[in-house]
C-alpha cells in the first residue's frame, strides 16, 4: 500500500479540481484529494508532499491524498461510516474545514452538516451517532457538552439567514463576529438585528 508521496506537481485539472497527478522519479501518481488540500498546493512544477489513502475495490485502486493527519483521520473515518463512500467523504471535506467538520459532529450540529453539499440529515444523524464518541477518543477531547443557550441561538440565527437567502459562510462570519463582541447574547431578535448590520455592511 501507498502510504506516502512526495514529487513534483504535473496537473491539477481545473475540470476536476479534486484531481492531482504527481510525478515521483517519472512516474505520475493520479491522487484525488479535498479542496482543503488542493488549496495549500502550489502550481504545477512546484514539490509536493501527501499523505496516501489507497482505497483497493474489485475494479480500481485509487489513491487519495492530504495534506495533515488530521484530514487523512477524517476520510478514514468518513467512509467507515454507513453510506458514505470515498467520493461522499472527499466531498464533506471539501465542503467545510476539518477542524469545522469535527465541531459539528461533536456538537449534534445537523444544520451544519447538512448544509454540506451531497449530506441528507440522515446522513447528518448517522456521521454523528458514529462518529461523535469515536472522534473525542482519538482527538483527546470529551465528549461536547449539550448545546449552550449561546450555541443553540447561534444556531437559530443561521437557520432563519439560511430561509432569508443568505450563503452559509457569509452568515456564519456575521454571526461569529455579532457574537464575538460580547460572551453573552442578549436574544435572539437583538442578535438578529446585529447579524443583519452586518451583512449589510
Amino acid at each position: 500500500m501507498i502510504a506516502h508521496l512526495t514529487g513534483q506537481l504535473r496537473e491539477k485539472d481545473a475540470r476536476r479540481v479534486q484531481r492531482l497527478v504527481i510525478d515521483v522519479h517519472g512516474v505520475g501518481y493520479e491522487v484525488l484529494a479535498p479542496l482543503s488540500t488542493v488549496y495549500t498546493l502550489g502550481e504545477p512544477g512546484a514539490t509536493v508532499s501527501l499523505r496516501i489513502h489507497t482505497h483497493v475495490r474489485e475494479d480500481a485502486l485509487q489513491l487519495f491524498g492530504f495534506a495533515t493527519a488530521l484530514e487523512q483521520m477524517l476520510f478514514e473515518r468518513l467512509i467507515a461510516v454507513s453510506g458514505v463512500g470515498p467520493k461522499l467523504a472527499l466531498a464533506i471535506l471539501s465542503g467545510v474545514e476539518p477542524s469545522d467538520l469535527v465541531r459539528a459532529i461533536s456538537g449534534n450540529d445537523l444544520g451544519r452538516l447538512t448544509a454540506i453539499p451531497g449530506v441528507g440529515r440522515k446522513t447528518a444523524e448517522r456521521l454523528v451517532v458514529e462518529l461523535r464518541d469515536r472522534l473525542a477518543q482519538e482527538l483527546g477531547e470529551s465528549p461536547a457538552a449539550p448545546v449552550t443557550a449561546g450555541a443553540a441561538v447561534r444556531n437559530d440565527l443561521l437557520s432563519a439567514l439560511a430561509n432569508l437567502g443568505y450563503q452559509r459562510a457569509a452568515a456564519e462570519k456575521a454571526v461569529d463576529r455579532v457574537v464575538g463582541r460580547s460572551t453573552e447574547i442578549a436574544g435572539f431578535e437583538p442578535a438578529l438585528r446585529e447579524v443583519l448590520k452586518e451583512l449589510a455592511r
